[in-house]
C-alpha cells in the first residue's frame, strides 16, 4: 500500500497594488483579478494559461481570494464566471456575496 503526501500548498503572492492574486507554474503566470471599491472587491478576471491548466491552480487563486476577503471584512462581486461557480459550489464563502 502507497501513500502519496499531499502536494504543498500554493503560497499564493497578493500583490496589492495591482489588485492581483498571482501563482507561477512551471513560468506561466496565473491571476486573480480584482478591483477594490470600499469594502467590496469585485472579482473580475481568472486566468490560467491552458499549459498548466487542471492543476486546481485557479480554485487555489479563488480561495486565497476569497479566504483574504473574509479577513479584511469585505464583500465579494464574483463577476468572473469561474468566481461565481466557484462560491456556488463551496458554500461555505456565500455569506461573502455582496
Amino acid at each position: 500500500m502507497s501513500s502519496e503526501a499531499p502536494a504543498p500548498a500554493r503560497a499564493i503572492r497578493h500583490d496589492e497594488a495591482t489588485h492581483r492574486f498571482e501563482w507561477t507554474e512551471d513560468g506561466q503566470l496565473c491571476v486573480l483579478d480584482y478591483v477594490l471599491d470600499g469594502a467590496v472587491a469585485s472579482f473580475t478576471h481568472t486566468g490560467v494559461p491552458a499549459a498548466v491548466g487542471g492543476r486546481g491552480i485557479a480554485a487555489d487563486l479563488v480561495r486565497t481570494g476569497l479566504d483574504t476577503a473574509r479577513t479584511r471584512g469585505w464583500r465579494v462581486r464574483p463577476l468572473c464566471s469561474y468566481v461565481a461557480a466557484y462560491v456556488k459550489r463551496h458554500p461555505e464563502y456565500q455569506d461573502l456575496v455582496d
